[in-house]
């Protein structure tokens, strides 16, 4: 068992027979009244999100998690198979379990696959950062870096980050996977 104040982003927790992710954790004190931890959780078998208040003494159950190396293949639909680096075997996750995750994966990334129980697997972990081509972004302003406002820009899986204005199409970027925004250009760019 471990208190709701040691939660941190990415463990998760067993509640009501439900396996529980841990999004985002935050300690707030409120001007008046007692200190609460504010999370937003996402329920692993149906992918649902919530975001939950608890009091930091509250205790929950803490799921071990064991960690495989893997690569990432393809997708069929809503379903993306990884296959194990060391053994070979084939994995398929739902759209669902990755959640926001699935639009950091490109073909042959390596990630982690991540098991509770060394049987049941719950999802995956991304690299820190992740290298990504840009399909589509409007054209910059001549002048408007000086505003240093940016602008959106659609990369190869269909997430959009903001991106300084002088990105073009086809550009590969170098992209931060925990907080989905825009970190520099891949080297080949410069």
């Amino acid at each position: 068992m471990v208190q709701a104040i040691n939660l941190k982003k990415g463990m998760v927790f067993s509640q009501d027979g439900k396996l529980i992710r841990v999004l985002k954790a935050n300690h707030h004190k409120p001007g008046k009244g007692n200190t609460v931890m504010q999370m937003d959780l996402r329920n692993i078998e149906s992918g649902a999100v919530v975001h939950k208040t608890m009091r930091p003494t509250e205790k929950v159950e803490l799921i071990d998690i064991t960690k495989k190396n893997a690569q990432f293949l393809y997708n069929e639909g809503d379903t993306y198979t990884f296959m194990d680096s060391e053994t070979y075997e084939q994995y398929e996750v739902t759209s669902e379990k990755l959640g926001d995750d699935k639009l950091y994966l490109i073909p042959n990334i390596q990630v982690q696959l991540e098991f509770a129980n060394d049987s049941n697997l719950l999802g995956v972990e991304l690299p820190a950062t992740v290298v990504m081509k840009v399909v589509h972004t409007e054209p910059g302003i001549k002048g408007a870096t000086v505003t240093g406002t940016g602008k959106p820009a659609t990369m190869e899986t269909g997430l959009v980050v903001q991106v300084p204005d002088f990105i073009k199409d086809g550009e590969e970027l170098v992209i931060n996977t925990a907080e989905g925004v825009y970190k520099s250009r891949a080297e080949g760019n410069k």
